[in-house]
């Protein structure tokens, strides 16, 4: 079994910074791949940000120069540092990862559970 667990979402406000985290636990060999995905009420989910294994990143558009995405390899554990939020930031954050199981052949994608992440005065 593979979990991702996400922590740090809240209530910010506007112009205000938040950390989240995603640990990537049990049976793995390797983690590929990571990123956050975003879905606010009413629209479909999107990329917020990507990172290879060695640490090679990409922004959505509206994130750039705002959101850092970095990781842990011995931690399993990737994050996401946003910067200057805004009202349209609000969302559900969802960590992704391309995990390789022990034992087993290939590479399968997992999601998180997602963190609620609220930007208003």
């Amino acid at each position: 079994q593979v979990q991702l667990v996400e922590s740090g979402g809240g209530l910010v406000q506007p112009g205000g910074s938040l950390r989240l985290s995603c640990v990537v636990s049990g049976s793995i060999s390797s983690i590929n791949a990571m990123g956050w995905y975003r879905q606010a009420p009413g629209k479909q989910r999107e990329l917020v940000a990507s990172i290879s294994r060695g640490g090679s990143a990409n922004y959505a558009d509206s994130v750039k120069g705002r959101f850092t995405i970095s990781r842990d390899n011995a931690k399993n554990t990737v994050y996401l540092q946003m910067n200057s939020l805004k009202p349209e930031d609000t969302a559900v954050y969802y960590c992704n990862a391309d995990v390789a199981r022990t034992f087993y052949i290939g590479v399968r994608n997992y999601w998180g559970q997602g963190t609620q992440v609220t930007v208003s005065s």
